[in-house]
């Protein structure tokens, strides 16, 4: 098992690490551990908490799975 791979796994199991949600360009979400930098190409969307409490924010605003570009395909060729 990778070192990335424990580290998740820590994460996963602990409900007292605070995450943050984060945003791509694609307007996808996920979580990710407060205290570490975020990954290339994510941007902190605003809202912290426990594990479940951002995986429940995310699912109540990310209602279109959609990526933006195809969202934004999809509306320029509609007939």
């Amino acid at each position: 098992m990778n070192i990335y791979r424990k580290e998740i796994l820590m994460f996963d199991n602990d409900e007292q690490v605070n995450f943050c949600v984060v945003l791509n360009d694609e307007e996808q979400y996920s979580i990710w551990p407060q205290e570490r930098d975020l990954p290339n190409g994510w941007r902190a969307e605003g809202k912290t908490g426990t594990r479940q409490e951002c995986l429940d924010y995310i699912g109540e605003v990310w209602t279109d799975m959609r990526p933006q570009s195809l969202r934004r395909w999809m509306q320029e060729n509609a007939s």
